[in-house]
């Protein structure tokens, strides 16, 4: 009770007042604690502290520690309370109540190069202000009792998060890594890159965001020496050092992190680290390690071909193939996500059968059918579903005949015409919807209602027969519904309404 007064933890009211809770007479040690715990005077980290007699560490400056949140070979990271009569003139983090405080270990407060490369990270830190960066607000750099305080962010590691996980699901993986490569490109604005991606420096907080943590590696963009090759100046950053040697790329150069970032992102989506683990530096540093990567779709067979694309660029070998910028991985990671959720796209081939492949961005969702009606002449059921199907999703009505003859017969000249465009597949119909395409240009009353005909390009036959103008098209098969989509727009454009 009295060491608890003593390191400044709690007045001796509060403990008194604790300790009247338990009966008179004979205190037992353990009843003390339960009680002194449970009113929130102790921590279970300052408990232990306080029975090993510490008298220092329950705070850093302004801050009161209260339990043990990361360990790592350099420093440890503490939840941490602001007390409540400092009063803050900062106004970032005003109404704070909750810190991370990162205390460099004891005994590299004497290695001048790990202290330098400590208080490096906050300098870092305090440039960078994103939703996917852990901020950090102040920097110690006093020699014997060095720390940063850091934004707290309620979650775990990727690591610790893929403990638990076999693998993450694509939409999971992919959202994660928009959040990596969105704090990657604001580091990189800025000139700065990060030098040590891995899962232990992501931070998933309760609500799902991924944050980056730890820029202690991190370098300023040398502009003045872009051939400096690559050296090895510590054991933290031997991986980055034999991606640069071994594609013969100057030190600190920005692409590398996209690299780990892909690695990352390998791992994510498999459960199993892209590169082949081990401590022994001279394997590590062995260029080998990253032509031996496995492909993720040989790995983890099934993936939607958009996720496959992002993570093989992402950890290309040759850097000149690689994302050549964090914003262009971050960019294509937002187009991954948009098509994972518009889901599967059925693409019909030149035999008929369909392809699975993925949707279209969100911003092209939009349905730029407007009420349009496209008359569909075809006569494979499959095929008829798939285009029905694509096509009423972007506001169009869709009329589908399987009969060639039957569908010119509805264009009555007499009548309104039915339909504001019409498409003749070939692929069963083959001579006898070329007749029709050609029938329905030369017919005076559908001569100017746009036309397209859907013909595999091996059919020079049927291409050299067809009659095209300007509003009358061909298309090759094998089909995307995109395609039909882009040429039915290019056509209806200017085309008055029925």
């Amino acid at each position: 009770m009295q060491r608890i007064v003593d390191v400044g933890l709690a007045e001796r009211r509060q403990v008194e007042q604790a300790r009247g809770e338990l009966d008179a007479g004979e205190l037992n040690l353990d009843d003390l604690i339960r009680v002194m715990q449970r009113r929130g005077v102790l921590t279970t980290l300052q408990t232990e502290k306080i029975l090993r007699g510490d008298r220092q560490g329950f705070f850093y400056g302004d801050y009161k520690v209260l339990y043990l949140i990361g360990a790592g070979t350099f420093a440890r990271v503490y939840r941490a309370e602001k007390i409540a009569n400092v009063k803050s003139g900062d106004d970032e983090t005003s109404g704070q109540a909750i810190f991370a405080v990162k205390v460099l270990r004891k005994r590299f407060r004497d290695e001048v190069a790990q202290l330098d490369q400590f208080l490096r990270e906050g300098r870092m830190g305090l440039k960078l202000r994103h939703p996917n960066i852990v901020s950090i607000y102040e920097i110690n750099a006093d020699t014997y009792n060095p720390f940063l305080t850091m934004e707290f962010v309620e979650g775990q590691t990727l690591r610790d998060l893929m403990k638990l996980r076999d693998a993450l699901p694509p939409k999971t993986a992919v959202k994660l890594m928009h959040d990596v490569a969105s704090g990657l490109a604001h580091a990189a604005s800025m000139g700065i890159s990060h030098r040590d991606m891995k899962l232990s420096n992501v931070l998933v907080s309760s609500e799902g965001v991924a944050k980056l943590v730890d820029f202690g590696l991190a370098a300023l963009a040398d502009r003045n020496n872009p051939e400096k090759i690559a050296d090895c100046p510590n054991a933290r950053a031997i991986d980055y050092a034999a991606l640069e040697r071994g594609t013969n790329v100057r030190k600190d150069d920005p692409r590398s992190d996209i690299y780990f970032a892909g690695a990352m992102m390998y791992q994510l989506l498999s459960g199993k680290p892209a590169l082949t683990e081990t401590r022994d530096r001279l394997q590590r540093l062995n260029v080998s390690r990253f032509e031996q990567v496995k492909p993720i779709q040989q790995v983890v067979p099934g993936l939607p071909p958009p996720v496959i694309q992002v993570c093989n660029k992402a950890m290309e070998l040759k850097p000149d193939k690689r994302y050549q910028t964090a914003s262009e991985f971050q960019a294509d990671l937002k187009k991954c996500m948009q098509r994972l959720e518009a889901g599967p796209v059925q693409k019909i081939r030149a035999d008929g059968k369909v392809e699975v492949t993925y949707g279209e961005d969100e911003e092209e969702a939009a349905s730029e059918g407007e009420g349009l009606v496209v008359m569909v002449v075809e006569s494979i059921v499959k095929m008829q579903d798939v285009i029905r199907a694509k096509l009423k999703n972007r506001g169009y009505r869709v009329l589908m005949i399987s009969d060639p003859e039957r569908a010119l017969r509805r264009f009555d000249p007499l009548d309104d015409s039915p339909a504001d465009c019409v498409v003749f597949s070939t692929l069963e119909l083959g001579a006898q919807a070329v007749e029709a395409f050609n029938r329905f240009g030369e017919d005076e009353h559908t001569a100017e209602v746009p036309a397209i005909m859907l013909v595999d390009r091996r059919q020079e036959n049927m291409i050299s027969a067809a009659k095209q103008a300007p509003h009358r098209r061909l298309l090759p098969l094998p089909l995307k519904v995109r395609q039909l989509r882009s040429a039915l727009a290019q056509l209806l454009a200017d085309t008055p309404r029925r």
